[in-house]
């Protein structure tokens, strides 16, 4: 879970609920009774029936969407492609991190972490498994996307691209994403919170404030601002090449097959901004500034968390929407299902 909070409760993407704050039944941790407490705000309760059916609802779109794209890719001959192989890739993140989202869900219905330090660093890792490896294949996608559809209106030969060299270029990806999440997988585990209740997070040494600080310059900077500084460069003198060329003479070099992969791969980026842009605003917010735990802060926080989830089962839409390939092979390979 990642709401803004304390660097002592710091877990899931960096975003942690706090837990002077928990939606969460007061219960008394000496009898294991239901205690007196004040009355929870109507919108935190909400928020205790609310969010685990978000994540349900998430979880199951999105491995059910990912798991058909896997397929598809892997099985339709039409599919077989350079960026298919990218597409392949990015639906195999998606899909490993709503495998682990009950866990999250669990978590939150309990108020507690229950299945030890093992699972806890392997769900944390995975969970920054996501930050990265999303943003990573999808400048990945839009370098490849750069030079084919500049050596095309260039009228040049495009640099050769083989299957053999995206696997291997994929590969890299996963390897350099591995080095990234190493030190989130090291500081995780199970720590008693505020309450003396298990929690998974990220424990760090003295001064926690300062390794607080210096892991969310880390994810922002090597999560966020160096691929999507690097996918608008290229984008941005994509367009104004484009621009250069002559309307109609640009259009008929371009080619409609190319210009439609050129949109999908344009849209997958647009959708990874809208849901992880909020996110990392967050995280600036959260180095700058000391949130005061309001209702409102952190349904905001859950709305941003949520977001950030949700575009691990928009990208199969995506695919359904603009990919004439996966709907035509999707039909043939799910006949049932497409009538």
């Amino acid at each position: 879970m990642q709401v803004i909070g304390t660097p002592e409760s710091l877990d899931g993407k960096g975003l942690s609920f706090p837990p002077t704050a928990s939606v969460s039944p007061c219960q008394d941790n000496s009898t294991g009774s239901n205690a007196t407490c004040p009355e929870l705000p109507p919108a935190l309760a909400a928020l205790y029936v609310v969010l685990p059916t978000v994540y349900s609802v998430i979880c199951a779109v999105g491995l059910t969407g990912n798991t058909a794209v896997i397929y598809v890719v892997l099985r339709a001959p039409k599919m077989k492609t350079v960026t298919n192989v990218f597409i392949l890739n990015l639906a195999v993140a998606d899909g490993l991190f709503t495998l682990v989202l009950p866990v999250n869900i669990a978590e939150h219905l309990l108020q507690r972490w229950p299945f030890g330090d093992l699972l806890c660093k392997l769900v944390l890792a995975i969970d920054h498994y996501n930050i990265f490896s999303s943003v990573y294949f999808l400048a990945v996608m839009s370098v490849d996307r750069y030079l084919v559809v500049l050596a095309t209106v260039q009228s040049r030969r495009a640099p050769r691209r083989t299957h053999r060299g995206a696997k291997l270029t994929s590969l890299c990806v996963w390897l350099g994403v591995t080095l990234l999440v190493l030190p989130f997988f090291s500081f995780a585990g199970v720590y008693s919170n505020e309450l003396q209740v298990p929690s998974c997070g990220l424990s760090f040494p003295r001064p926690e404030r300062a390794w607080f600080k210096a892991s969310r310059i880390y994810t922002l900077v090597l999560g966020f601002v160096v691929p999507v500084c690097t996918m608008c460069v290229l984008y941005m003198d994509l367009l104004r090449r484009l621009r250069a060329v002559r309307l109609c003479s640009g259009a008929k070099a371009l080619g409609k097959a190319k210009r439609k992969v050129t949109v999908l791969v344009f849209a997958v980026l647009a959708a990874c901004l809208l849901c992880w842009t909020p996110f990392h605003l967050a995280s600036v917010v959260a180095l700058t500034t000391d949130m005061p735990q309001t209702t409102l802060v952190i349904s905001i926080s859950y709305v941003i968390t949520s977001l950030s989830y949700a575009n691990s089962c928009l990208n199969p839409f995506l695919y359904a929407f603009l990919d004439d390939n996966f709907r035509k092979s999707f039909r043939t390979l799910f006949p049932c299902g497409a009538a």
